[in-house]
């Protein structure tokens, strides 16, 4: 059994959310210790504990220690990934209800069926747009585009917006899995070490059960700032329901060969111009940078990439120590498997041989 600490590095959710993933994929026991030791309430919280059970249902795992607060859990899968139709509600775990991110849940289990033997339909309740967390436009518009190519496919759905406190939002993934007999589903595409030239950013201002003028004001300040910066965009304003109110920004810079993503939200007395001002500084700032991923993606793209064995240079806009905690955590299971350069601001992944590549396929 392997054992990964959960207080390694940054210490949070991701170590955890990593190590069941691959854990799923390989069939690959583990114990997970000192979860999230770095955290104000360290141990399970709602979203954790909702991943946890989402990635043992789909993979049959015997499991110990799945409890609210739990700092130590024990996973142990009986099957490969089993496709099928799934519904997790991060709502269910805790009595009173909870609004953590179905986004996280969903990034636990997302490349477990994408590896998977059949399609799957995967519905996720809780959070959608939420603090400390992707939001559901990023994952949609940045992640899945970039770990298309490396062979994992998907498409989502924002059924319901689920913001802080209450969330009951909700998103569907349909997944196709992998046909094992279908040469052509073992396609790995390489991914493009240079962004290329900014074609467009989009994005949409929303107003969640709140005022249609606040989605106006982000958007409207949104535009101007990148009208000052000569830079094209397309950005809408959006008035939409929820069970509770929030309001935010969500931008997308595509490029030749990549994208990025970010964004703000609202809250109490926050002025909507701020709102925008915050999507849009960390956007700029990206931009002038020249990287090829955004902060988020560096960290997020370390196990799909780790999965498709190539080698690639990418630099990375900042070199955070979520990117070096997951990084870390991959190589538990799967040995060295990327190097990064402190110095060049560049993560390098080693090649892998064709055997290691077709376990996954």
């Amino acid at each position: 059994m392997l054992i990964i600490n959960g207080a390694y590095g940054e210490g949070g959710g991701q170590i955890l959310r990593t190590s069941l993933a691959l854990s799923t994929i390989l069939q690959q026991p583990i114990r997970v210790e000192n979860i999230r030791a770095r955290r104000k309430n360290s141990g399970l919280a709602a979203q954790h504990l909702a991943s946890v059970r989402a990635a043992a249902l789909i993979c049959e795992a015997k499991v110990s220690g799945d409890a609210l607060g739990s700092t130590s859990l024990t996973f142990e899968p009986q099957s490969d990934p089993i496709p099928g139709l799934y519904e997790f509600d991060v709502s269910e775990v805790r009595q009173g209800g909870s609004a953590g991110a179905a986004t996280l849940v969903l990034q636990t289990v997302l490349l477990p069926l994408a590896l998977a033997a059949g399609p799957s339909t995967v519905t996720l309740k809780g959070g959608t747009h939420v603090p400390w967390s992707p939001p559901f436009h990023y994952l949609h518009d940045v992640f899945l585009p970039t770990i298309r190519p490396l062979g994992f496919q998907a498409t989502l759905e924002l059924l319901a917006w689920g913001w802080y406190p209450a969330g009951q939002g909700e998103i569907r993934a349909t997944i196709p899995g992998r046909d094992k007999t279908d040469a052509s589903a073992k396609t790995v595409e390489t991914i493009a070490e240079v962004r290329g030239a900014l074609k467009q950013i989009h994005g949409v201002a929303v107003a969640s059960s709140l005022p249609a003028h606040i989605a106006q004001r982000i958007r409207n300040r949104a535009a101007n700032l990148l009208d000052e910066a000569s830079l094209p965009h397309a950005i809408e304003p959006q008035r939409v329901r929820s069970v509770s109110p929030g309001a935010g920004i969500f931008l997308t810079a595509e490029y030749e060969s990549a994208w990025a993503g970010f964004s703000a939200l609202g809250e109490p007395g926050k002025p909507s111009e701020q709102v925008a001002q915050e999507a849009v500084d960390a956007l700029l700032a990206f931009h002038h940078s020249g990287a090829r991923l955004d902060e988020h993606l560096a960290d997020q793209l370390i196990l799909p990439l780790a999965l498709s064995g190539q080698s690639v240079n990418l630099s990375l806009e900042r070199i955070s120590e979520h990117t070096r905690t997951n990084l870390w955590v991959v190589e538990q299971f799967l040995g060295p498997m990327a190097h990064i350069d402190y110095s060049q601001g560049i993560i390098q992944f080693m090649e892998k041989d064709e055997h290691f590549v077709l376990r996954f396929s």
